[in-house]
């Protein structure tokens, strides 16, 4: 399993419904298998999710947000990651907002 304990990640690639952007910073946190980020940048003035990662090194996760419109938005995700040939983790994210429109997306988020 990877441990994913203070690993910091930004967005390189999302669907146009998303929020991230390279300007997204993700701070995460690893204790067990519990997984948990504080992230901020772009449209985010703040963020924060919780996660489970599980035997695959695969994550669950729920997140919410707040942009800089002031609006507070919910989400789920589940990340997939791929080992880049530096060493470093890229992470295949498949998402959906829980508020808003509900719509779904995907991005790609990679380790810094």
């Amino acid at each position: 399993m990877i441990n994913y304990h203070n690993k910091i990640f930004k967005t390189v690639r999302n669907s146009d419904n998303g929020e991230t952007s390279s300007e997204t910073e993700f701070r995460y946190q690893q204790e067990g298998n519990i997984l948990t980020s504080v992230y901020k940048g772009g449209r985010i003035v703040y963020g924060h999710l919780l996660g489970i990662v599980h035997e695959d090194s695969s994550i669950t996760m729920k997140y919410h947000q707040i942009n800089k419109q002031g609006e507070l938005l919910t989400g789920q995700c589940h990340s997939i990651p791929e080992l880049m040939p530096n060493g470093k983790i890229r992470l295949h994210e498949t998402w959906q907002w829980t508020s808003g429109d509900l719509s779904e997306g995907t991005s790609v988020i990679e380790e810094v």
